[in-house]
Order: structure tokens, then sequence, then C-alpha cells
């Protein structure tokens, strides 16, 4: 991405107007598609730990997000200034490079909002609702504004001091997420019932959705990261499609040959492994580049998933297992497949770049995903201590829809599991009709 100031051009501003309406597409997408992969009982909260999250973030980027990731260099090449903070001293006709400048931080600001979004899936049916409310803003402040100003920001070390590349978000979405969800899923603890209940999606048709809206919507994520109406914008555009097809073959092909069963929520899962493996590298690869990346992300994260039940982490819907691997094999593959006609200089290993550039990314995935984490886990504890970060067993056992927002998706007239439901439940609930027989 891009500084120099110049004149407004009208095509690089339609397209990135399209793209920042894309990208705001992909959080109720997101929403959709873990909202299938949980049970009945809790679906409608799912869905609105996204949408929640738009709000939120929206709130806090306006304030002083946006200054502090996209604002002039304030400490050393790890946090912006505020003079910017509450879009100070921006109007209509500041210009970020060839696009209003409103338009740039409101691109940006989709971003934050899908990537805040994203650490749900690894907390999924057992969070406390206000806490999340709290944990949002806070960690938008404290683990993705400073990560992006790292990557992106003016003066930001990662991309300057250290000369690490990202396109479109590996690091500060992809890891970043991936790494907060581990350590939030930690300070929780696992579900009740973890490892021995089957805890399948409820309803495959909305994942498939979802993740059709996350693709569709992932166009403008790394294509509308070129800020302009290019080459660049329509190689990131081709490369997308490719690493998610080949994502989604790769997962498939995994889980014929140890299943036999190819299922269709591998077929979901593996076209987002293959898209957030893509997002850090579809501007600095070829075509062939990000056949492979697709390829890797949809093959390796078909077993990553797998790893929490061997260490005993309960990533409710995967977010550590696609996002954490998927981004750092994105990220890596850069260090071998970058190109010179893409990335303007760099090249990777396999095109004479020798081995400095995979050790800057690797280099940069191990210092944002130790940033990440610990700084999440600290957090999590702390709102765990002040308000108590994990939802009550009654809350959990009978479904946090009922328990927490007074509502059910479905007017079945049946709670998801049968469980009896206590006096203290139904107190104030007068218009939700329960039977609790199973």
């Amino acid at each position: 991405m891009t500084f120099a100031a110049a004149h407004v051009n009208t095509g690089d501003t339609a397209w990135l107007l399209a793209a920042t309406a894309l990208v705001l597409l992909m959080t109720p997408g997101l929403a959709l598609f873990y909202g299938g992969m949980v049970r009945t009982k809790s679906v409608l909260n799912m869905l609105m730990m996204s949408f929640v999250s738009i709000a939120l973030v929206t709130v806090v980027w306006l304030a002083a997000g946006y200054s502090l990731a996209f604002g002039d260099d304030a400490f050393g090449g790890l946090i912006g200034g505020l003079d910017q903070a509450g879009m100070a001293h921006l109007g209509p006709g500041s210009v970020h490079g060839t696009v209003p400048t409103l338009l740039f931080a409101t691109f940006q600001l989709t971003f934050a909002i899908i990537t805040a979004a994203l650490i749900s899936g690894a907390v999924a049916d057992r969070t406390n609702f206000s806490a999340w409310l709290v944990f949002v803003p806070v960690w938008t402040l404290l683990v993705y504004v400073p990560i992006t100003h790292w990557v992106w920001g003016p003066g930001g070390w990662i991309a300057n001091a250290l000369g690490a590349l990202d396109f479109a978000g590996g690091l500060p979405v992809e890891i970043t997420s991936g790494a907060s969800g581990l350590a939030l899923c930690l300070v929780l603890g696992p579900r009740l019932g973890f490892k021995k209940d089957a805890m399948r999606p409820h309803n495959l048709p909305m994942v498939i959705l979802g993740a059709g809206l996350l693709w569709f919507g992932w166009f403008g994520f790394n294509a509308g990261s070129a800020l302009g109406a290019n080459g660049l914008a329509a190689a990131a555009f081709l490369n997308t499609l490719a690493a998610g097809c080949t994502g989604l073959l790769g997962w498939l092909f995994v889980e014929q040959k140890r299943d036999g069963h190819p299922t269709t929520l591998g077929a979901a899962s593996g076209a987002v492994a293959g898209l957030v493996a893509i997002t850090p590298s579809c501007g600095t690869v070829s075509l062939l580049g990000a056949l492979v990346v697709g390829l890797a992300a949809g093959v390796v994260c078909s077993y990553a998933v797998s790893w929490k039940f061997r260490l005993n982490y309960d990533d409710s819907l995967d977010v550590v297992g696609v996002h954490l691997v998927g981004g750092v094999i994105g990220t890596l593959l850069i260090g071998l497949f970058a190109e010179k006609a893409m990335t303007g200089g760099t090249e990777g290993l396999f095109y004479g770049g020798g081995l400095a550039p995979l050790g800057k990314q690797a280099l940069a995935v191990v210092v944002v995903a130790v940033y990440a984490f610990a700084v999440t886990y600290g957090l999590g504890k702390l709102l765990d201590k002040a308000l108590g970060f994990r939802a009550s067993e009654e809350q959990e056992h009978t479904g946090l829809d009922l328990t927490v927002h007074a509502e059910t998706a479905y007017d079945h007239g049946v709670l998801g599991h049968g469980a009896p439901v206590s006096h203290s439940v139904l107190t104030g609930i007068s218009t939700q009709k329960v039977d609790t027989q199973a």
C-alpha cells in the first residue's frame, strides 16, 4: 500500500468505493459462515458477535484507531500519532495517493471490523456477550492498530526497517486473528462436552452461503488493496480466484484420501483456507505461485484443524487451523515465490532472491503472532476477572440465544438439545414459547 500524495483519480476512487462495500459484506458473510457451523441453540449469538463488531470497531476506529494506525509515525515505527483522532483535518479534499483519504480510511476500517469478528469463531458457544462488547474495542486499539501500523503505516517497522511484504493482510488480519483466537480460547477453556459431544454444524447450506459471500467480498479485500483500478488489482483478483479454487480442491483431496468422503464443510473450509493464504501474497506472486499457495493451504489446514483435539484447546470453529495456519503459509511462501514483476523489486528464493526474503517474512510472522497472542491473553484474563468472560454453565447448556438474547433462530418449539429450562432462565422471556420436553 502506497502513501504518495497525488490528485484524485475517479477510476481508482470508483473501484475502491466498490471494494470497500465488498469487504464490509464479508462480515455478514462471516456471520452466516460461523452461524451455520454452530449448534441450533447459539446461532443468533454467533451472528450477533459479528454484527456488533461492525458498530464497535467503527466507533473506535473513527475516534482514534485510524490516526494511530495510519497517522505519521510517532514512536520508532511502532505506532502513529493522534493528529487525526476523530478524523480531524480530513475532509472531502484530503487525498491519499489517488483516492480521497476518507475513502481510504473507510476501506481500512472494513479490514479492522472483520479481523475482530474472526476471533469470535474460536470462542463460539461459550462467551459472555457483555464481555465481548468490551473486548472488541479494547483489542482493536491494543492489538490490531499497532500491528497494522507496523505493516502498512507510514514508517512502520515491518514494512520499512525489516522489509517484509504483506499485500492485503496476512499479518494484521489472518495471523493476528488466529493468534488472538488461540489466546482467547485458552482463557475461556473448552466448551461443555468438548471431545465428547459431536457438535456438528447445524446448517451446512448456511455455511456454503457464508463462504460464497466471503469469497465474493475477498475480491474487494485483495484486489482493492492495490488502491487503484490497474493491472496490479487485476493480478490480485485473478490470484484470489485461483487460490480459492486450489484450496478447495486440496482440502477435498485430503478428505477423500483420509476419510473416504469429500464433504460440503470441507469444500467451504478449503476455499476459505486458500483465500486466507493468498491474502498476503496476491500482489507479490504470479498465477503459478497463487495456485501453489492455495493448494498448500488447503492441504495443510485440513490437517491443522484436528490439532485442537490432540493439544486440547477448543478452537470452536477452527480459527487457528484455518486463519493462523493459512496466514502463516501465505506469508512465508512470499519468501519463496515473490516475483520482481509483481513486487517491483523483491524476489523470492525460487526466483533468485536467496534466503533473505524468507527470513524477513518468518521474523514478521513470529513477532506478530507472539505479540497478538500475548496481549490478547493478558486482556482476556483481565476481562475474565473483571466481568467474567465465559458464559455461565446454565447459559451454555441451554443455549446463548435464549438465555442472552431472549430469542431462538428457529421457532420449532423445542430447544436445541431438549434441555430443561429453569425458572430463572425463563423469567422475563414472555415472547418465547418453549417446550421443555426432549
